[in-house]
């Protein structure tokens, strides 16, 4: 909790009781449904929570704003945005029922009403979304073709709509079709040496479809 004040010191008090609940309540729902390995469940803050957090540290979402998190696994990262962006909607899927059972367990407990989770295949949703967000759920021209649809034509940010995309290591390959990608290390924002090959991929509307 203590990393979490460091990198976002204006917090509200409701904030800050709601990301302090996380460590008991991801603890809690681990020992029911693994959805975090052993070893990651006590490096929550750092691995899960503060990783989500740096796409914060790209954009800062405007009230009213529309995300999508596609592969969500427990949470991550719609669960610490939302709490962060208490103004803006998130949708939260996962192909796998029983991870989406914890992930409304979860969002029950801090009483978030700005999201929504749901059972769900990415090329099913219905809908358009100002972002779409994700953790390494797969290789980038895989993901593009699952969402390429969903992102609205309509601005409200100075980073274009598009996807937000938590990758790890050498990018270059991976993002070779994609030019216009922009590429943010995290290691310039947290200290944290698991940081270090971590970053933030932008990809642009206008450059998906």
């Amino acid at each position: 909790m203590d990393e979490i004040l460091k990198y976002f010191p204006n917090l509200t008090d409701i904030q800050k009781e709601q990301f302090a609940k996380l460590d008991f309540l991801y603890h809690d729902w681990n020992e029911k449904i693994n959805v975090i390995s052993r070893k990651d469940i006590d490096a929550l803050y750092t691995k899960h929570i503060l990783h989500s957090l740096g796409i914060a540290k790209i954009m800062k979402f405007e009230p009213g704003t529309y995300v999508l998190d596609v592969g969500t696994g427990g949470g991550f990262p719609g669960v610490p945005l939302a709490i962060l962006f208490p103004e803006t909607r998130f949708y939260l899927i996962d192909v796998i029922a029983k991870k989406i059972k914890v992930v409304q367990g979860v969002v029950d407990a801090l009483e978030l009403k700005n999201v929504k989770a749901e059972q769900m295949r990415a090329e099913n949703v219905k809908g358009d979304f100002d972002f779409i967000v994700s953790r390494a759920v797969t290789n980038m021209p895989d993901f593009v073709s699952w969402v390429k649809t969903k992102i609205k034509k309509q601005q409200k940010h100075a980073l274009k709509n598009g996807i937000l995309y938590l990758k790890g290591g050498d990018l270059t390959e991976e993002l070779a079709a994609f030019p216009k990608a922009t590429e943010y290390n995290l290691a310039d924002f947290f200290e944290d040496e698991f940081f270090e090959t971590k970053k933030v991929v932008h990809l642009p509307l206008k450059f998906v479809v």
